[in-house]
This record gives structure tokens, C-alpha cells and sequence, in this order.
């Protein structure tokens, strides 16, 4: 276990959080946030889902959402997946190879605030969304279909996040003299064309439908190839230039 002060806050905190809503994720997003010092990885992807979770709070679409509990369900089970990684990883317990990759470059000089914040987004969302599907269809009981009302929110918050992320990655770009030049020669866009969040998450659902009727056995095998690859794109990601 990490003894680590900024570490031992992060552990404080995450233990301490039982979120129910939206608005409590954010709260928790927040004060990991306020421990974590600039030179940390961590916290330029911790900003930018916090930057779009509020915006998924503050600008849901103009007619509203078809399952807005359904929805608020999944954004805070998927949350949880986040911070229980960020725990295991601090606690020595068994970590995401996607995660993983993220944690142990945190303190690495030489990279980017942008790629820290995609590294970790692709590993959440490769990684955790489509166990979050799953576990928030099961807990309501729901068997949500392509084309059905919970796809279509989970389609409008790809909306969102195409709105959101590339003013949001721009921020991060221009965070010293190495993202300046960055940002100056297209680096947010090269990074974006890398890895796209609506193929992403697109690929998450049909990831959850491919999983949900497999046995334990051939659900694990499948869980550790998309952790393995997605370990393998999070390591790319994260390359100094």
C-alpha cells in the first residue's frame, strides 16, 4: 500500500465516497482533483471526465433523455469502475492491465497532459463501460437493444463528448511549452484520429452483447484479451517524443 501523502488522500477519498447520483461523482471527481499536484498524470485525466461529466449534467439534449434513471445509473456505476481502479492499484490489489498503464507512467516527465488525459480515457472506456452496461442492465433489470431508448441517450452522449472534448483537449495542449508546440502543429487532432470516443464507446456496447451471454469461463478470456489490448493502446498513447 502506497505511503505516499498525495496517495493516502486519494485512498481517503475514495473509500469514503458512496455515490449515488451524478452530482456526487462529480463531488468525489472534484476532490481528487484538489490533492493531486500538476506534475501528476493522473489529474489531467481526472479533469477531463470531470470536465464532461458536468457537461453531461448541465447540457443534456433539448427534448431530454428517454431513461434519464437508466443513464444516471450507468454514469455512476461506470465512475465506480474508475475509482475502484485508482484503489487497487494504491492498495497493491490486482489492477487493470488498461489502468495499469496510466498509474505506473503518472510521475513520467516527458509526456503530455493530453495523453495522459486519452490514456486514461481509453482505458475506461475499453475497459470499464461495457462491464458497467452490464452491471447497471442487470441491476434494472433491463435488456437495452441498438436503436431502443437507452442506446439512443447512450448515442446523445456521444454528442456531448465530440461538443466537449476538443476545446477540452486544446486546455490540456497548452499546458507548457511542449503541448504549445503541440497543440500549434495538430497534435489534439493527430491524438483524436488515434482514438476516436464515439467508435470507442460504439464498440463498448457491442462489446457488452458479445459478453452477456457467455459462461464465466469464455467471459474472462474474453475480458483479458480486451484488457490486454486495451493495456497495449493506453502504453502507446502514453510514448514521450
Amino acid at each position: 500500500m502506497s505511503s505516499n501523502p498525495t496517495d493516502v488522500a486519494l485512498i481517503n477519498i475514495i473509500t469514503n465516497s458512496d455515490p449515488e447520483d451524478i452530482s456526487d461523482v462529480i463531488h468525489v471527481m472534484r476532490a481528487i482533483d484538489a490533492v493531486l499536484p500538476d506534475a501528476d498524470g493522473l489529474k489531467w485525466f481526472n479533469w477531463l471526465y470531470l470536465t464532461v461529466t458536468e457537461a453531461v449534467q448541465t447540457a443534456p439534449p433539448a427534448n431530454g433523455f428517454n431513461n434519464p434513471h437508466w443513464l444516471m445509473r450507468l454514469d455512476v456505476i461506470f465512475a465506480e469502475f474508475y475509482f475502484a481502479a485508482i484503489n487497487a492499484f494504491l492498495t497493491d490489489q490486482e489492477t487493470p492491465r488498461s489502468w495499469k498503464a496510466l498509474f505506473e507512467a503518472r510521475h513520467t516527465a516527458g509526456i503530455e497532459r493530453i495523453q495522459f488525459a486519452l490514456a486514461g480515457m481509453n482505458a475506461h472506456i475499453n475497459h470499464d463501460l461495457s462491464l458497467a452496461l452490464l452491471q447497471t442492465n442487470a441491476e434494472l433489470n433491463l435488456a437495452p437493444m441498438k436503436g431502443g431508448p437507452e442506446h439512443q441517450d447512450f448515442v446523445n452522449i456521444n454528442d456531448v463528448l465530440e461538443q466537449v472534448l476538443p476545446p477540452t483537449l486544446r486546455v490540456l495542449a497548452q499546458g507548457g511549452p511542449i503541448g504549445q508546440v503541440a497543440e500549434n502543429t495538430g497534435r489534439v487532432g493527430q491524438l483524436l484520429a488515434i482514438w476516436n470516443v464515439r467508435q470507442a464507446r460504439d464498440l463498448a456496447w457491442d462489446f457488452a452483447d458479445h459478453l452477456k451471454p457467455l459462461g464465466p469461463l469464455k467471459r474472462r478470456l474474453a475480458l483479458l484479451a480486451q484488457d490486454k489490448l486495451t493495456g497495449l493502446i493506453s502504453r502507446s498513447l502514453l510514448l514521450t517524443f
